[in-house]
């Protein structure tokens, strides 16, 4: 269960990105900006797919809808941050809840950042390093 990418220096390898969100279009848009910026996109549908795809194979960050059928974004990291094996997993939650309860409940539920949507590709880009930096740091 661990990230593939950990006893290989950076240089040489894309950093892995789960994108979670029940719209397909929205998946589609991300996996598109990511990857332009150099990432190596991996897609879930829902909650429990992202959960399921996590434990097949530990990405080095996610980034999270929060409203989805079923299980909702804040229970799917709540549950990342439970797991020893993934306690450390960088989350970034990507949500049209702008609200400061919603951002609150994400900040809670253990992401790392909680971004609003619509987001820029290259802001994308720059939130996805900085927190994949900053969890290499700590």
């Amino acid at each position: 269960m661990e990230s593939r990418h950990q006893n290989l220096p950076e240089d040489h390898l894309s950093q892995s990105v789960l994108v979670v969100d029940d719209e397909p279009m929205a998946r589609t848009l991300l996996r598109l900006m990511l990857v332009r910026a150099g990432f190596d996109v991996s897609e879930a549908e829902d909650g429990y797919d992202a959960l399921e795809k996590i434990q097949e194979e530990i990405p080095d960050l996610v980034i999270l809808d929060v409203m989805m059928p079923g299980l909702d974004g804040f229970s799917v990291c709540r549950a990342v941050r439970e797991s020893a094996l993934t306690a450390h997993l960088p989350v970034i939650m990507l949500s049209a809840k702008t609200d400061l309860d919603s951002v609150n409940r994400g900040l809670r539920a253990g992401a790392n950042k909680y971004l609003t949507k619509p987001i820029s590709p290259d802001e994308l880009a720059r939130q996805v390093r900085s927190v994949l930096a900053e969890a290499a740091s700590s």
